[in-house]
């Protein structure tokens, strides 16, 4: 009996019961473990592509007579193992580049790589720990098992150090904006006051260019006031000067 019209994910020389059809769709789902009356069939996907929402789906089917079929046709489990291999190479590349990421892009990018490897990898590892306790006496299925709770926690933490990576890049971007909005606020406030100081130099000067004869009584107080002025604006520049130089 061909599978292929309702259930076209399934290979073509799986004939499950069925008792295990009628929990299928048209379509592969989640990964899970489908339990029948004498049969089981295994539902994993292939590692997860970066920006890629669909999913490759992997089937494995245990016959009445325990033995395991994998989606190629061969018998075993064997490409199980293969693909927690390829589970295990790709976490290991990505911790890689989370070490050697320069840059925010670089690490926006790891994080959105991260997280659905890290459900995937904690779903396949719900899915074949279901499995083993349905298959409790196969033990290459136990010893995948232990592995992928390896990779599921690997995975995890992979994820968690991306967030956390990106979290403190963005902190320490912000101190650095902080930073230099800070200095560029003193260096405002020192050029305010050179404008706040020459600007009566220029108003005198514009004064004393024009041929305004003072009367005498006034010349004597005038040259004082005027050379006080002077003394007091220079000296409360450099005094605001050395205070926001000792600050900075």
């Amino acid at each position: 009996m061909s599978k292929s019209a309702d259930f076209p994910y399934l290979p073509s020389g799986f004939d499950p019961e069925e008792e295990l059809l009628d929990q299928l769709s048209n379509r592969p789902g989640n990964q899970r473990c489908v339990v029948g009356r004498d049969e089981l069939l295994l539902v994993v996907h292939e590692v997860p592509k970066p920006g890629v929402p669909e999913r490759e789906p992997l089937i494995f089917w245990r016959r009445a007579d325990e033995t395991w079929l994998d989606y190629a046709g061969g018998k075993g489990l064997r490409r199980l193992g293969d693909l927690l291999d390829r589970y295990a190479k790709v976490i290991d590349e990505k911790e890689e580049l989370i070490e050697e990421a320069d840059t925010a892009a670089e690490i926006f990018e790891l994080v959105r790589a991260s997280a659905p490897l890290s459900r995937s990898s904690r779903n396949l590892m719900l899915a074949i720990d279901h499995t083993a306790v349905q298959d409790e006496d196969n033990r290459e299925l136990k010893s995948y098992r232990d592995r992928v709770r390896e990779l599921e926690r690997a995975a995890e933490q992979l994820n968690h150090d991306a967030r956390l990576t990106m979290e403190y890049w963005k902190a320490e971007r912000g101190e650095e904006q902080q930073e230099a909005a800070e200095k560029l606020n003193k260096i405002a406030f020192r050029l305010n006051l050179l404008a706040g100081f020459f600007l009566p130099l220029v108003a005198l000067g514009g004064l004393f260019g024009m041929n305004v004869d003072l009367p005498d009584f006034v010349q004597g107080w005038f040259w004082l006031i005027f050379f006080g002025g002077l003394c007091t604006g220079g000296t409360l520049v450099w005094l605001v000067s050395r205070k926001t130089g000792e600050n900075s």
